[in-house]
């Protein structure tokens, strides 16, 4: 690639890139290229100008051996990346903006004003019969009031104010239907799929292999807990498939042989052997983007709120007018009244917020699924934590294999392999990693496997039934028991360790010994909580009372519960509820699937089970548990500057009409006012939030 180095500092750099012109698709390109090159911390890339701002550490002649190796061609982008990068819906929106603004100073610097007139006469055909038809319908809403105000600056032949009115009322149109989009946008890309591997079915043997490589008419197999990633038709198997990414409906729905299944869904309960039919992303994309623009889930109760109350005060302020009118016979004064309403402020600025703030959570590696989840949070007294994968690091790691049996302690780690990596969760995880690391290969030599939520799985091997899982599960609810002289061994097994428990032919086996080291984070994030407003933090696991009481002194929660099988946690869920608290559930397995459903506000690890991050509100990224504060702070922020708006556009407007009544504002100057001000509300709404109200700190 051609390009010149315009600018430069240690560790930035700022290129143009040397070609007729960019399109979207090659800056997308370009930007996917050098993102994901080690040494770049941040890239923007302008199309319109062919400007690069490349932010990189290390060496400077890295960076220039990187765009010298570039080239549109060679470059590999995942399709999904291009077809859904948000850069020509901005671009479209910007432009229509500029438009906008440019033709009306165009306008008024070079149209006679004659024509000026015409022009506003026409336009407000749009704003007037909006507001015949919203009364046909018996309504006093907003489109009344705006057609009441155009209408009558037009018959007074007032055609500047009728301009000025159209004109920021177009210009908030705009800006609300671009921030709408784009969060919309932004929200939908988060929740598009980002499966890298899947088993293929071939000759009657599960192989795991990269998506990249299944073509239409391949057989894949999905096992319980993960999302099915393409569409197709059900050929083998039974089972309850959540579709509530698709249809906002959260009932599984019972899928069986010749059903057909759509790629983003989860196995709830079951498994399938499925025919893949489509294997292209955006028309999953296109079907969330549908989804959540039809959703409620994107309206706060403040939002709705807004809107009813600003349909109410539209009386209120004809009334206003034709009362002034009355008592002082002067239209100008009651024209000043009816220029300034509380209701366009109210139904722009709420809605703006709400999703400026979804995303601004967004660029924080936190997906919100809908305005009131934000709300809830502000609200939430109670906070639940899983602990395994939670609390603790999302990579546990095998530290001790113990043999019960006198096998080799390779060849058990194989079979425990084996059994777990068919199921998502952050232990199996750790097991099928150690075998990995020592170069185990376990073939698929297990007859069909089944997943016991919260305890186990179980199959057969070779002709022998096998278990592995949890102690209740293993000891107590299989029957297993400890080999005759090993009993000794098995009570001198290191306590701070989580313990895996695999058995043959109800014999334990070997313990798989794995360590859950706690994150760095937890007790400051815990402590960072309490502090924004959660006032009583609760840690639930399924280990046992031993580990789980280290792990809660150390993090400092308020009660800890262990030993928990998944419905005693939506259990407490919703007890605290019926107390009347508002609860936030963390979790990341399939277990943690119930309580995240039950709580006012149910948060995902993103790298957990796809059904936890199916049925979740808000999915955080698994790098740290920071995030969950800085949703709180988001969420606090959000609730404080919608208050704030309540009582500006109200202390505001007020003061507008006592101006206007007091023939000491001319009604153009009052419709500018109002509409300035409620621009520079909706504007202001669209600041991150962070800037304003920062992270608690100790």
């Amino acid at each position: 690639m051609r390009f010149s180095i315009i600018h430069e500092i240690k560790g930035r750099m700022r290129i143009h890139v040397v070609q007729k012109r960019m399109t979207y698709e090659q800056a997308d390109t370009l930007y996917y290229y050098l993102n994901n090159q080690k040494f770049v911390t941040s890239v923007k890339v302008r199309e319109r100008t062919q400007d690069i701002t490349i932010s990189y550490t290390g060496n400077r002649n890295i960076v220039i051996d990187a765009l010298k190796d570039f080239s549109y061609e060679k470059a590999e982008v995942p399709d999904v990346f291009l077809q859904n990068s948000g850069r020509k819906l901005n671009d479209q929106y910007w432009q229509k903006l500029v438009g906008k603004i440019v033709l009306r100073a165009g306008n008024k610097l070079f149209v006679p004003y004659q024509i000026r007139a015409l022009i506003a006469t026409v336009k407000s055909v749009k704003y007037i019969c909006k507001g015949i038809q919203t009364l046909v319908k018996g309504k006093i809403e907003v489109p009344v009031l705006d057609g009441t105000a155009i209408g009558i600056s037009i018959l007074r032949k007032d055609y500047d104010t009728a301009s000025s009115v159209m004109f920021l009322l177009g210009i908030g149109e705009i800006l609300e239907e671009w921030t709408h989009k784009k969060s919309v946008d932004d929200l939908a890309r988060s929740m598009s799929l980002h499966i890298e591997k899947v088993w293929l079915l071939k000759d009657g043997q599960e192989i795991l292999v990269d998506t990249s490589s299944i073509t239409p008419e391949d057989y894949i197999v999905v096992h319980m807990g993960n999302v099915i990633p393409f569409d197709g038709m059900v050929t083998e198997g039974e089972a309850l498939v959540n579709q509530a990414t698709l249809t906002g409906e959260a009932l599984p729905v019972r899928k069986t042989i010749e059903s057909y299944v759509y790629a983003g869904t989860v196995v709830e309960e079951g498994e399938l052997t499925i025919c893949v039919k489509e294997v292209g992303g955006s028309s999953k994309f296109d079907k969330i983007v549908m989804m959540i623009e039809e959703s409620e889930k994107l309206k706060s109760t403040l939002e709705g709120r807004a809107e009813h109350l600003a349909d109410r005060l539209v009386p209120y302020t004809l009334l206003g007018t034709g009362l002034t009118y009355l008592l002082t016979r002067n239209i100008t004064k009651a024209l000043s009244v009816l220029m300034v309403d509380f209701s366009c402020a109210l139904k722009l600025a709420m809605p703006i917020a709400v999703l400026a703030a979804i995303r601004e959570a967004s660029s924080h590696s936190v997906t919100v699924k809908g305005g009131k989840y934000l709300e809830a949070m502000a609200e939430a007294e109670t906070i639940v934590f899983d602990k395994t994968g939670t609390l603790t690091k999302a990579q546990p790691t095998v530290v001790d294999v113990v043999s019960f049996s006198g096998q080799d302690i390779d060849e058990l780690l194989r079979i425990a392999a084996c059994l777990e990596e068919h199921f998502p969760h952050s232990m199996a995880k750790a097991v099928v990693d150690a075998a990995k690391e020592r170069d185990l290969v376990h073939e698929e030599m297990h007859s069909k496997v089944e997943y016991v939520v919260a305890h186990g799985i179980s199959t057969m091997i070779e002709g022998k039934r096998a278990v592995i899982g949890s102690y209740h599960f293993v000891f107590e609810d299989e029957k297993c028991r400890i080999p005759e002289g090993m009993k000794e061994r098995f009570n001198a097994l290191p306590n701070e360790y989580s313990h895996l428990y695999l058995a043959i032919e109800n014999e334990l086996a070997a313990v798989v010994c794995i360590e859950d080291p706690l994150r760095e984070e937890a007790a400051e994030v815990i402590d960072s909580l309490k502090r924004a407003g959660i006032k009583k933090v609760v840690m639930m696991t399924g280990d046992s009372d031993r580990t789980a009481k280290v792990i809660a002194a150390k993090v400092g929660v308020d009660e800890y519960y262990s030993e928990v099988l998944p419905e005693d946690k939506a259990e407490f869920v919703e007890k605290e509820k019926a107390s009347g608290r508002k609860v936030i559930m963390i979790g990341d397995g399939v277990n943690d699937s119930p309580a995240l459903s039950a709580a006012d506000v149910g948060i995902a690890i993103s790298d957990g089970a796809a059904i936890a991050r199916d049925i979740a509100d808000v999915t955080i990224g698994a790098d740290d548990l920071y995030e969950i504060a800085t949703l709180k702070a988001i969420s606090n922020g959000l609730m404080k500057r919608i208050h704030k708006n309540y009582r500006v556009i109200v202390g505001f407007n007020s003061g507008l009409i006592l101006l206007g009544i007091c023939g000491l504002i001319q009604p153009t100057t009052s419709a500018l006012l109002h509409n300035v001000s409620t621009l520079t509300i909706s504007l202001k709404s669209m600041e991150n939030l962070l800037e304003k109200v920062p992270l608690p700190s100790a």
